[in-house]
């Protein structure tokens, strides 16, 4: 597995707010226990509760993503619980736990890695609503993160543009959002969670010429276990990633809400 969750902090962490260091809850699995930082207090039962039932989820033969398996069974992942999903002590506390994260990771001796944010509340009562509660999240994620980053230059910033990514610290994401009204049998968990996928492991798979193979076989497992896949899936760069992050069906005409800042969206397009 990874490095100890303590040997982190190699750069100065610019989201150490009052309220990001209130809300942080940056947590490793080390084989048998969740565990913080040196000098943290222990993750709360709580934490442990609702990160065990993630673990089993994963874990479960059936579950379909073997990239999220490979980097729960490996221990290339990090775990955080937080208030309520976009809510401002929230976000606070993901922001500083996302940039470590960032940080860590180089060192991780796995294939695959994830940063895993569940949230107490609010339980979203469909799928819409937990699709504005992601939205709402990610939007202020980057607004904290526009003060002192530009967006990943190997993807858009644009939520239209068929090379859209998510980037916060500079580093492309694909989130992916479960919840308890999700119609999308592995995407269903009690807690509302957003899981940070790093762009950059599906790019290596592309240029090994394992990309391919990688998506039959999640497909394949996707309707071994509920009938279908998941219409919403799509190549990158065949259409914006950003439909795909909530996990509901929509249409040509839906409109993501998210808008990157000015100078973002302008450092995005100076590759182009």
């Amino acid at each position: 597995m990874g490095p100890a969750v303590e040997s982190v902090r190699q750069l100065p962490n610019p989201f150490d707010s009052a309220l990001a260091l209130e809300q942080s809850n940056y947590c490793a699995f080390d084989g048998k226990r969740l565990v913080r930082q040196a000098g943290e207090p222990a993750p709360s039962n709580m934490t442990a509760f609702v990160h065990d039932g993630f673990r089993a989820l994963t874990l479960n033969e059936h579950f379909t993503c073997v990239g999220g398996k490979a980097a729960v069974r490996q221990g290339g992942y990090r775990f955080g619980l937080y208030a309520d999903l976009a809510s401002a002590g929230s976000c606070a506390g993901l922001a500083r736990d996302l940039f470590t994260f960032i940080q860590e990771r180089d060192s991780f001796q796995t294939e695959f890695s994830t940063f895993v944010a569940s949230f107490s509340g609010p339980l979203p009562p469909d799928e819409a609503t937990f699709e504005d509660l992601l939205w709402t999240t990610l939007q202020q994620l980057h607004d904290l993160d526009a003060v002192y980053h530009g967006w990943d230059l190997q993807v858009a910033a644009d939520t239209a543009d068929p090379r859209f990514s998510f980037s916060f610290a500079e580093r492309a994401f694909f989130v992916v959002g479960l919840h308890a009204a999700s119609s999308r049998a592995t995407r269903r968990f009690a807690w509302p969670t957003l899981i940070f996928n790093p762009h950059e492991q599906f790019d290596r798979l592309k240029k090994a010429g394992r990309y391919q193979r990688f998506q039959q076989i999640i497909r394949g497992a996707e309707r071994a276990l509920q009938g279908d896949i998941n219409p919403m899936l799509a190549n990158f760069g065949e259409r914006s990633e950003a439909s795909q992050y909530s996990g509901r069906q929509v249409g040509s005409d839906w409109r993501c809400p998210f808008q990157a800042k000015a100078e973002s969206s302008d450092q995005a397009s100076a590759k182009e």
